[in-house]
C-alpha cells in the first residue's frame, strides 16, 4: 500500500480520520495521528478561539502531523483560514465550498491543501486552482452527503486529475481499503469506524447504536433542504422525513434539526437526536483503540490484495 499521500504529509499509513462535528475533537485527533494516520480535528461551526484551543491541546498529546477541516460556510472560516497559519498546522482539508481565495496563503505557511469533492466537475477546478489532492466522498458516508456513491465518483475523479485522491465513504475494513486501492485511491477516509475508537468521546448510547446497527439502518434526509444528511433511524428520522412530506417550510425544517447532532453526542439522546452514521455501520461490531483499528484496517488490506494477486 505505498502511498505518495504519506510521503506528501509525512504519515506511516494512508488513513485520515474524518472531521466530523462535536466528535472529531483532540483526543480522538491525536490518538490517530499517534498511530499511523493524520488526525483531523472538526472546525464545523465553532468559533476560531475554541478551534485554536482543539489545536493547541493535540500539540500536548501529539509531535505527529494533523489537520483541521473548515467548513467554508462557517461564519468563522475566514478567521480560522488565517489563525491555522498563526498555529503552523500541517494539512488543511475543506468542504461546503471553494477554498481558493486562502490558497496562496496557506502555501506561503507551508499547508498542504486538501477539499472534499462530491463530482468530477469540482475536482478538475481544485486541481487548476493547485491544491494537494482531494478527498472523493461518496453518499455512503455519514453526515452531510452528496448524490454519487464511493464506487461510481472515485474512478473518475481518479481518472480526471494527476493529483492523489483520497477515497471516503463506505469504507470500514480492510476488504473496504483494498477495493478504494484498486480503484485508484492513494489513500482513505473513514469516519464512521472511529465513531467507536476507545479514545473517541462520543457517548456510550451513540457507539451502542452504532455497534447495533444492520445494513439497511441509515436514513438521508434534508433533501428538499440542499443540505441532506445520513444517520441512523430514530425517532428524529422519522419525524423529519414525515415534516419532508408535509411540505413544510426549509426554515421550519432546519429549525427542528438544530442541536440534534449535538443532543445525541454530548447528552447520548439516540432517540431525539441526530445519530450520524455512514452505511458501513453495520460492518462494526467490537470497539477498540485508534491504533487497533489502524493496525487491523491494514493488515486486513494487504492480505486482501494479496489474496488478489496470487489468485
Amino acid at each position: 500500500m505505498e502511498s505518495e499521500i504519506c510521503k506528501m504529509l509525512n504519515i506511516k499509513y494512508p488513513i485520515f480520520q474524518g472531521a466530523m462535528a462535536w466528535i472529531a475533537e483532540y483526543n480522538l485527533v491525536a490518538a490517530v495521528s499517534n498511530a499511523g494516520g493524520l488526525g483531523i480535528i472538526a472546525g464545523g461551526n465553532a468559533p476560531c478561539d475554541l478551534v485554536r484551543e482543539q489545536i493547541r491541546k493535540t500539540k500536548e498529546l501529539t509531535d505527529k502531523p494533523f489537520g483541521v477541516n473548515i467548513m467554508l460556510l462557517s461564519p468563522y472560516a475566514d478567521e480560522i483560514a488565517h489563525m491555522i497559519c498563526e498555529e503552523k498546522v500541517a494539512v488543511v482539508t475543506t468542504g461546503a465550498g471553494n477554498p481558493g481565495k486562502y490558497l496562496e496563503m496557506w502555501r506561503e505557511n507551508n499547508i498542504k491543501v486538501v477539499p472534499v469533492v462530491p463530482s468530477v466537475a469540482l475536482a478538475r477546478r481544485m486541481e487548476r486552482s493547485g491544491v494537494d489532492a482531494v478527498i472523493a466522498e461518496g453518499c455512503e458516508s455519514g453526515g452531510h452527503v452528496g448524490e454519487l456513491t464511493t464506487m461510481a465518483l472515485l474512478p473518475q475523479v481518479v481518472d480526471s486529475v494527476d493529483i492523489p485522491v483520497i477515497a471516503a465513504g463506505g469504507i470500514g475494513d480492510g476488504r473496504g481499503l483494498a477495493a478504494a486501492k484498486m480503484l485508484g485511491a492513494d489513500a482513505f477516509q473513514i469516519g464512521t469506524r472511529f465513531l467507536v475508537a476507545k479514545e473517541c468521546i462520543v457517548h456510550k448510547n451513540y457507539k451502542d447504536k452504532i455497534l447495533k446497527a444492520k445494513d439497511i439502518d441509515t436514513r438521508v434526509t434534508g433533501k428538499v433542504t440542499g443540505h441532506p444528511v445520513r444517520a441512523l433511524k430514530n425517532k428524529f428520522t422519522r419525524k423529519l422525513i414525515q415534516l419532508e412530506k408535509e411540505r413544510v417550510s426549509v426554515e421550519e425544517l432546519e429549525e427542528f434539526g438544530t442541536g440534534k447532532l449535538r443532543l445525541a453526542v454530548m447528552d447520548g439522546d439516540v432517540t431525539n437526536g441526530s445519530v450520524m452514521a455512514g452505511q458501513i455501520a453495520g460492518l462494526i461490531s467490537k470497539e477498540q483503540t485508534c491504533s487497533e483499528i489502524i493496525q487491523e484496517l491494514m493488515i486486513d488490506a494487504n492480505k486482501t490484495m494479496k489474496k488478489y494477486l496470487e489468485s
